[in-house]
């Protein structure tokens, strides 16, 4: 059974940080591209970043150079740390993992980030 777990998320003002841990299991987690998303209310969820099994790394035009995405693969776990946070950051933000190869994808449940202004 494959089961991504999220968790750090939390209330924050903003210019503040978060890091955010998502942790598989079931999975061969080096095998998978791993990805942070998030959806604000009433906003369509939108890809925050993502890091590829080879490390290779992209993201949002909204969160680059304040937010850094990581993996362990010994650890099976991907970070997000999130800095100089801003109110339009707060969404609930969930953890993706992909194997585009076989059409492998899951999600985690969400984990909330509230950042205050």
């Amino acid at each position: 059974q494959v089961q991504l777990v999220e968790s750090g998320g939390g209330l924050v003002q903003a210019g503040g940080s978060l890091r955010l841990s998502c942790a598989a299991s079931g999975i061969i987690f080096s095998l998978y591209t791993m990805g942070w998303y998030r959806q604000a209310p009433g906003k369509q969820r939108e890809l925050v970043a993502r890091i590829t099994s080879s490390g290779a790394t992209n993201y949002a035009e909204s969160v680059k150079g304040r937010f850094t995405i990581s993996r362990d693969n010994a650890k099976n776990t991907v970070y997000v740390q999130m800095n100089s946070l801003r109110p339009e950051d707060t969404a609930v933000y969930y953890c993706n993992a992909e194997q585009m190869q076989h059409g492998w994808n899951y999600w985690g449940q969400g984990t909330q980030v509230t950042v205050s202004s």
